[in-house]
């Protein structure tokens, strides 16, 4: 657990394992109210439907949320054919039914298509705002608008027939901002038969495992220093960046806001990519990127962590 000047301050990272029925949200406010702060953010919505990994951020480490929410996610999830709903999951309106079922040979054959990086509609049943409207709000109104296909990857995907005629166990590694519930909807309407999620679970997000969540009543179980135990340094977010350690004196300067050339670190690194820095002892305290200056490439802080 790291904290803030202020000692009292709850600060880092809280890996939850979300229950079903319950929003993001709701978790949000339940951590608030066991950790004793409103400081209290996530990386990436779980609709009511899903369970799994939440990665919960408390304390300056909530101000890294933007930051982190387009990580690489793992969800292991039941594609139900046969059936289409008007938010593309068990829980909406049914639209269409068919019985007329593919083959698992069938359902092979029109996987590849939807590997690699493929265009996706949003669905109206999201939080994707839109002219500052949430989809969601806007589908509840009766309102459907068009939207514009977005690029997102999927970098595997698998489909294992069930017990159950139609069902089958996806699982699948994607880019962040990927609906699954729609890639359920796409690989229904390619096979002719219609395609809903039945169930959705987040088994890794941002590198953190399921293995290493916590589930809301065992955290409510806990004593209060039991539960601070857990937090974990905010750096974590970012452990699959460079890091750039700097002197005491460009530490400084770096804090105060002010660009350090690459030259002076003796460093050759892309402009736009970002870096954790740290100080000469390797401690981490914020997040920076390079850009193009005056007298060339520097690097400069976009969000301190640490004070």
């Amino acid at each position: 657990m790291s904290l803030e000047n202020n000692l009292t301050e709850p600060n880092g990272i809280l890996l939850v394992d979300k229950p079903a029925g319950m929003t993001s949200h709701d978790v949000v406010w339940r951590v608030r109210k066991l950790f004793g702060t409103k400081k209290v953010g996530h990386t990436g919505t779980l609709d009511p439907l899903a369970t799994g990994v939440l990665v919960i951020l408390l304390g300056r480490a909530a101000k890294a949320c933007e930051y982190v929410s387009h990580d690489e996610k793992v969800y292991e999830a039941t594609l139900r054919l046969g059936l289409t709903t008007d938010t593309e999951d068990v829980t909406g309106n049914v639209l269409t039914t068919s019985e007329s079922l593919p083959t698992p040979s069938e359902v092979e054959t029109v996987l590849p298509s939807f590997r690699g990086e493929i265009l996706q509609i949003p669905p109206m049943y999201s939080a994707l705002k839109v002219g500052g409207r949430k989809l969601c709000d806007m589908a509840r109104a009766g309102e459907v608008i068009e939207r514009e296909p977005r690029p997102v990857t999927v970098k595997s995907l698998v489909c294992e027939p069930t017990e159950s005629p139609g069902d089958y166990r996806m699982t699948v590694r994607v880019s962040g901002g990927t609906y699954v519930r729609t890639l359920c909807a796409d690989i229904g309407s390619a096979l002719g038969c219609g395609g809903v999620m039945a169930t959705l679970r987040r088994i890794e997000a941002g590198g953190f495992p399921i293995l290493e969540c916590f589930t809301m009543e065992a955290l409510e179980a806990m004593e209060l220093t039991e539960r601070l135990a857990l937090l974990r340094p905010v750096e974590e977010l970012f452990s699959d960046l460079d890091t750039v350690c700097l002197p005491d004196f460009y530490r400084t300067l770096c804090r105060n806001g002010c660009e350090i050339y690459l030259k002076k670190l003796s460093a050759s690194i892309p402009v736009e990519t970002r870096v954790r820095l740290c100080d000469a002892k390797g401690q981490f305290f914020a997040l920076g990127e390079v850009g193009n200056y005056p007298d060339g490439p520097a690097v400069k802080a976009i969000k301190i962590f640490v004070l």
